[in-house]
């Protein structure tokens, strides 16, 4: 499983703008809306209620919210780089301006678990999280995640 699986060029968001934790997560479940073709109160629904169970702010300015969504076939996921940090709650209690959404079918089982893996193998290191925060340019933000996980995340 690599990123390139999970993310498209169109699933890249710069600029993503949001004023705190929850209006970030409806942004998001609005273009997850659009590449997932499923219903973006749906997908906000699932994100606010993992949420609810314990942030998916990772720390280092990362979050990693996901969740399990009936109606999905495969793995989808979303990148999306804020306009401005928001407080996601996160373990550390820095502010969050990298997200990684990934939505997972209802009986993902293994599959979500292990996607959920390589995403955090892919931020484990400070190179990344640098090279995403120098670009606003959505395709070079996708080239940044897709070779990274060639190389770091393996």
């Amino acid at each position: 499983m690599t990123v390139s699986s999970l993310i498209t060029p169109e699933s890249v968001v710069a600029g993503l703008k949001g004023n705190g934790k929850k209006q970030v997560l409806q942004e998001l479940s609005s273009h997850l809306a659009r590449v997932s073709g499923l219903s973006d109160r749906a997908i906000f629904e699932t994100l606010l209620q993992r949420e609810r169970l314990g942030t998916t702010g990772v720390g280092q300015g990362i979050a990693i919210p996901h969740g399990r969504i009936a109606g999905l076939t495969r793995l989808v996921g979303l990148f999306a780089r804020l306009a401005r940090p928001v407080d996601f709650e996160a373990l550390d209690g820095e502010p969050v301006d990298l997200v990684f959404v990934l939505l997972a079918p209802e009986d993902a089982g293994a599959d979500h678990l292990q996607a959920l893996a390589r995403i955090a193998r892919l931020f484990r290191g400070p190179t990344i999280a640098q090279k995403l925060r120098q670009t606003e340019d959505p395709a070079a933000l996708y080239a940044i995640l897709t070779a990274e996980n060639a190389s770091r995340a393996a």
